[in-house]
């Protein structure tokens, strides 16, 4: 099973690949955790990746796209895998489809959680998190006992700054322009499966395995 997990920030996408992956035995790769592990590993793109990451450049897409390959090669995605945060654009769909079919590997979904604008804002701008233990509360759905303050040591919570309603707004604007194109590129491709995402996690979680099989 090779599926793509799409869907704006916020919408959740991140903590459902993790529990389908778990879940189906394959493995979760978010862009993230791929640069670092390459970097750490000190392989010869992530060499390259580290030079962009710390002159703060964009990684291009065709290194993230060869280290997915690399990852191929290695064997390591033999029992299938789920890409979390890549592609973001059309133009990495398709070098990321180029590589598949050079492989001779199949992506079978694109699943989208899809979510409104407005549950996005109140979803991101309702996080606040204790600067001390770090521990995270979501209004209206995971409250502290007293307003304003953690529960475990008392200090003062505060926010992100691209918490704040007017990034995440800008954040969904972005997303709107440079990945939600994605959606009609699969959608052409004929494996967008959509998920409604405004229910509770249990109920997301079921409604993708209902959808991917």
């Amino acid at each position: 099973m090779n599926l793509v997990f799409l869907g704006p920030p916020g919408s959740g996408k991140g903590t459902q690949a993790v529990r389908l992956a778990k879940n189906k035995g394959i493995v979760h790769l978010s862009t993230g955790d791929l640069l670092r592990e390459a970097v750490k590993n000190g392989t010869e793109l992530g060499k390259k990746a580290d030079g962009y990451m710390k002159a703060g450049d964009l990684v291009p897409d065709s290194l993230i796209v060869g280290l997915i390959e690399d990852k191929i090669a290695a064997g390591d995605l033999k029992s299938g895998f789920i890409l979390d945060g890549f592609p973001r654009t059309v133009p990495q769909a398709e070098s990321l489809n180029e590589m598949l079919q050079k492989n001779e590997i199949t992506l079978e979904k694109a699943v989208l959680i899809a979510v409104s604008d407005n549950e996005i804002v109140q979803r991101l701008s309702g996080r606040w998190f204790c600067p001390t233990c770090q521990v995270t509360y979501n209004y209206p759905a995971n409250v502290p006992k007293n307003e304003g303050v953690c529960d475990h040591d008392g200090a003062k919570l505060v926010r992100r700054p691209d918490d704040e309603e007017k990034v995440v707004r800008n954040r969904l604007e972005v997303y709107k322009k440079q990945t939600q194109p994605i959606e009609d590129f699969y959608r052409n491709e004929s494996i967008l499966a959509e998920v409604k995402g405004e229910q509770t996690p249990d109920n997301v979680f079921k409604s993708i395995l209902e959808v991917v099989g």
